[in-house]
């Protein structure tokens, strides 16, 4: 936000300068972002006097050029200056340009005044035509100045050169009360009374109204509000027999410093009230309302309707409208009608002050994508006391400066005033949170100072009254914040002994496990990720598992890319990869732990995940490792890891059941769906502009935690030897290995430590149907070496099973 230095004056008498307004104002929580200077012509005219042409001679080298004798006024003999110029002469008030002058030309490059030689002839400055100064487009001749202005005179004051100090304000959304140079210069003057006591700053100077005199009652329309929910304050007057034109220069120039570019006087008027006091105002050409009447009300839903920037919408029932007798006139609070603004053949308006409800008014500048000074202030919540103050100050600015007068009353619509806030503060609320005692009486003087009336004093604290202005001061504590922001948090006292307690609080399974997981794929060469738990609903015609009935919707989102709650993982890491492919980083291994949501019919529900995803390469170019692409059993290799490294035995194995993937797998826990994995189907993939292959895992991270325990548990290594035996079955082809690893395992749980194929085989020289299993068992006893009976016989009954249980033969 701008805030001109100039304007602030016109408030609040300074003193100071603007470097330590700028301090004050940040220690406030105003933070001043950066100073600016801001001048009407570029350069000021620094360096450019009135000088006066003393003697004027022929230049002895050129038929076009003369050699001047000019009078600076600094107290110097008069310098020469060599000019071309024809209307040169002496006795004339010019204005120079001195040495080291900054001038800028048409193009807009600046250069420098130097001395110089012309034609052989010594040159001290340059006497300066019109467009030479950024004063107009002349280069007849030189610019000849009243004979009243005295040698030495900077031109500045001259041609009134308006300049400024501007503060860029980084404005927190909670401060709707600072959002205009009034809500500033209160806080300015709060800080001003607290760190400068010995000066006077109580006086807060605001526009008189005074002058607002209705001078005839020729035109006048009645207003209807339908719900004063919406609109609970509104006001109108009209004026007529304006001349719209450009506005004046101290009109413009106030507007140029903040950045707002000059319109007309009349657009220019109500911009300037809205940045002076905070209050939007809207002028509606009354030559095209249509009716003696203004009603505002709930759009018709589906009504189209073209805005001012020319763009034709469709309403929304829920948008408040400002229509006359047969049509919609504005987009109450948020833009106005193409076909009611004003324009230079406007000679009457109806200009309009109104309160409107903030969350209706945030809600239609999102549904239309429009953003504008006046949304930006109702969206947050303006003053609903100076509606009608605001209209009279904007309607004696547009008569003095258009020439028109005030053709009605004010129509005032306010049936329910804002009351003010009430609030109890405790002095030993106070203490205890500012960490040390602060007078009484400055409490009382801060909020003095920042408009918050004391109704009550006991002992115990103050009763206050705050005003609705202050929508962000609702509470105790927000009291208090404003009583510390005023005070000073520099002025707080640190002692010179601090104790803290620092609480080492368990964490929870989850925290540990996810640090479990998090470092073994850290180690692994994966990156965490975390992307935005919004997302656009255009992702759901992607994959069918997204269900469109139980997407949890935004009513109030940002834009229609973030307008949903996510339901998958997937989608926030495609667009990650995207990212990084588009800048040349295309192997990637990532994981994210993130919520999805659903709607459901009792509710809301949130559900956790452990996402990841590789591609490219699964290993960096290096001279003496071979590159190779990240495949399908690779990526299995890490699923499988994070299952070991979690405890997680006896999965079952399950086709992909997920649109997601073109081809995976599930690992199941009894019922519960551990991990679903594969790789991406292209269709998906191809949405992102992602050409190369993509594998995603998705754990269900809720299951996970419901039968993992997160306590750290270990066996001591046996010192006693491991036994490695060999078998080659020939077995049906339905036959799985799991099936076969279920069977070995059931004969001796305890002494079977594991059991693992190492070869497959299938081939004609086997009997058709059949195939070829090689498998590597290990056994072990943790307390004694095993004998070679022992394992005869256990062989022998692993034989037996196969044999019965699937027909399994030894090779």
């Amino acid at each position: 936000m701008q805030i001109s230095y100039n304007w602030l004056k016109q408030f609040i008498k300074l003193d100071i300068a603007p470097e330590e307004t700028a301090e004050i104002l940040t220690n406030l929580g105003l933070e001043v972002e950066g100073i600016n200077a801001y001048e009407s012509l570029k350069g000021g005219l620094k360096g450019v006097v009135v000088g006066h042409v003393i003697s004027c001679e022929q230049h002895p080298n050129a038929d076009k050029l003369r050699i001047t004798k000019v009078d600076l006024g600094n107290g110097e003999p008069p310098v020469q200056i060599v000019c071309g110029a024809p209307n040169v002469a002496a006795g004339q008030k010019v204005p120079v340009a001195t040495i080291g002058t900054v001038l800028t030309d048409k193009e807009g490059n600046d250069f420098v005044i130097k001395k110089g030689k012309i034609r052989g002839e010594e040159s001290f400055g340059m006497i300066c035509a019109e467009d030479e100064l950024g004063l107009g487009e002349g280069h007849d001749g030189i610019m000849i100045l009243d004979d009243k202005f005295k040698p030495g005179t900077p031109a500045a004051e001259v041609f009134e050169v308006y300049t400024d100090t501007v503060f860029e304000i980084g404005l927190t959304p909670n401060r709707a009360d600072a959002m205009s140079h009034w809500g500033v210069a209160r806080d300015l003057r709060a800080g001003l009374i607290q760190n400068r006591p010995q000066n006077t700053y109580s006086e807060l100077i605001t526009p008189s109204v005074s002058k607002f005199k209705v001078e005839k009652r020729t035109l006048k329309y009645d207003v209807s509000v339908e719900d004063s929910k919406l609109a609970p304050h509104y006001a109108g007057v009209t004026i007529s027999g304006i001349e719209v034109k450009p506005s004046p220069a101290w009109l413009q120039n106030a507007l140029k410093a903040i950045g707002i570019t000059p319109k007309n006087n009349i657009v220019d008027a109500t911009n300037y009230v809205l940045h002076e006091l905070g209050q939007p105002l809207h002028a509606f050409d009354a030559s095209r309302i249509k009716g003696t009447k203004i009603i505002v009300k709930n759009a018709v839903a589906g009504t189209k309707f073209t805005t001012l920037d020319a763009v034709e919408r469709t309403l929304h029932e829920d948008d408040i409208v400002i229509c006359d007798e047969y049509q919609p006139l504005c987009l109450a609070g948020v833009l106005g009608g193409a076909n009611s603004g004003v324009n230079e053949n406007t000679t009457s308006i109806f200009l309009e002050s109104a309160y409107f409800n903030p969350v209706s008014i945030r809600k239609t500048a999102k549904r239309h994508s429009i953003s504008t000074d006046a949304s930006f202030r109702f969206e947050r919540g303006i003053d609903p006391n100076i509606t009608t103050y605001a209209l009279k100050h904007a309607a004696i600015l547009i008569t003095e400066i258009s020439g028109g007068e005030i053709t009605s009353d004010i129509t005032e619509l306010y049936p329910k005033k804002f009351e003010d806030f009430s609030v109890f503060l405790n002095y030993s609320t106070v203490h205890k949170i500012l960490g040390e005692p602060i007078p009484q009486e400055t409490i009382k003087k801060i909020l003095v100072s920042l408009d918050i009336k004391v109704t009550n004093i006991t002992d115990k604290g103050l009763g206050l009254s705050i005003p609705p202005y202050r929508v962000d001061v609702q509470r105790e504590i927000d009291v208090i914040e404003e009583i510390l922001r005023v005070y000073g948090f520099n002025n707080i006292k640190v002692g010179s002994k601090i104790n803290a307690t620092i609480a080492y609080g368990s964490k929870t399974d989850d925290h540990k496990v996810q640090n479990i997981v998090a470092d073994q794929l850290i180690s692994q060469g994966f990156y965490e990720t975390m992307s935005n738990s919004l997302t656009t609903t255009a992702y759901s015609d992607l994959i069918t598992d997204i269900n469109k009935n139980q997407q949890v919707g935004i009513l109030n989102p940002l834009s229609q890319d973030l307008a949903v709650m996510r339901q998958t993982l997937l989608f926030g890491g495609l667009e990650s990869i995207a990212y990084n492919i588009n800048r040349k980083n295309a192997d990637l291994k990532l994981f994210e732990f993130g919520n999805t949501y659903a709607k459901t019919l009792t509710g809301y529900e949130e559900y956790k995940h452990l996402a990841l995803f590789a591609t490219g390469n699964n290993n960096g170019v290096n001279w003496n490792i071979q590159t190779t692409a990240v495949d399908f059993f690779a990526f299995k290799g890490y699923i499988d890891a994070i299952l070991v490294r979690l405890g997680l035995k006896s999965l079952n194995t399950k086709p992909n059941e997920s649109d997601i993937l073109s081809e995976g797998i599930s690992y199941y826990l009894g019922e519960r769906k551990i991990v679903s994995f594969g790789t991406v189907r292209k269709v998906v993939v191809k949405h992102f502009d992602i050409k190369q292959e993509v594998f995603y895992a998705d754990f269900n991270w809720n299951n996970i935690l419901n039968v993992v325990s997160s306590k750290i548990k270990f066996t001591e290594i046996s010192k006693y030897p491991v036994v490695k035996r060999d078998l080659a079955l020939l077995i049906k082809n339905d036959v799985s290995f799991a099936d076969v690893y279920k069977i070995v395992k059931q004969v001796d749980k305890n002494l079977i430590s594991d059991v693992s194929l190492f070869d497959v085989y299938q081939g004609d020289k086997l009997p058709e149907g059949t195939k070829s299993y090689a498998i590597s068992m290990k056994l072990q006893d943790k307390d004694k070496t095993l004998t070679d009976t022992q394992i005869d016989k256990i062989m022998s009954k692993i034989q037996n099973q196969l044999q019965t249980e699937v027909g399994a033969e030894l090779r």
